[in-house]
């Protein structure tokens, strides 16, 4: 059988072209793992960035009525007795007027809630309004609500009333570190390390995170209060704790 002969040009660009294609594959497999590299040590950085640079360690310490104070895993900082049946979820900020409404008419509501065991309350302390101060004033006292906790939860509650009972006016430069320190002596907070927490915003990165989760968990407006997970107003709240068998 005859045969055409072979073209040794021909023969020749069909390998450069296989040769060419190969290299072009192979910087193509290069660059998308180069891609991909950047791509996580961007994701891992800024990841470390949003990553809160402390936590809040709350002490199980115990007050004379039993009462004691955690961290929840969400974030929320915990104050009741251990089994008590009910769980109420407060969010809140300090800034917040309605809050403060809501601390004045039900807070005791709460404290007794807490003291005879019939509930603990989940507290969540939020950053809603540092654009109704001109100094951050919303992160600032929520850092200052994880170093009171932190400092001792059994006297939580009386702090927050007497945040409340100082609250700044919106709109205005709110108030300075060494004020909420001075105001949180008047709760029997004076231990210098509370102190150096408030000053030092140890717990502010923390503070800012947990009010984007709960923020992009729904909650659209402060207060809003949960009682066994369910979304109430402050009168059903009122209401089921007063039906309350205890």
């Amino acid at each position: 059988m005859n045969r055409r002969p072979t073209n040794p040009l021909a023969t020749a660009d069909k390998t450069e072209k296989r040769r060419r294609t190969l290299i072009q594959i192979a910087v193509a497999a290069v660059l998308v793992g180069l891609i991909a590299a950047i791509g996580a040590n961007i994701a891992v950085k800024r990841a470390d960035r949003d990553r809160p640079s402390a936590t809040p360690s709350i002490p199980a310490v115990s007050g004379p009525t039993g009462v004691t104070g955690s961290l929840t895993d969400q974030g929320a900082i915990r104050i009741g007795k251990p089994g008590a049946p009910r769980t109420i979820r407060l969010v809140a900020d300090l800034q917040c007027p309605a809050c403060k409404e809501f601390e004045h008419t039900y807070g005791p509501l709460l404290e007794d809630a807490v003291t005879n065991g019939r509930a603990t309350v989940d507290y969540d302390i939020i950053a809603f309004l540092d654009r109704a101060s001109t100094s951050e004033y919303s992160s600032r006292a929520a850092n200052a609500s994880y170093c009171a906790a932190e400092s001792d939860p059994t006297k939580y509650q009386r702090w927050l009333a007497t945040m409340y009972d100082h609250q700044p006016r919106e709109g205005s430069d709110g108030l300075p570190d060494t004020t909420l320190v001075t105001i949180a002596a008047g709760a029997d907070y004076t231990d210098p390390a509370f102190g150096s927490c408030v000053t030092d915003h140890r717990y502010i990165d923390y503070a800012r995170a947990r009010t984007q989760e709960v923020l992009t968990g729904g909650v659209q407006s402060t207060p809003t209060i949960f009682l066994d997970g369910t979304q109430v107003s402050a009168t059903e709240l009122a209401a089921a704790l007063s039906t309350d068998p205890r």
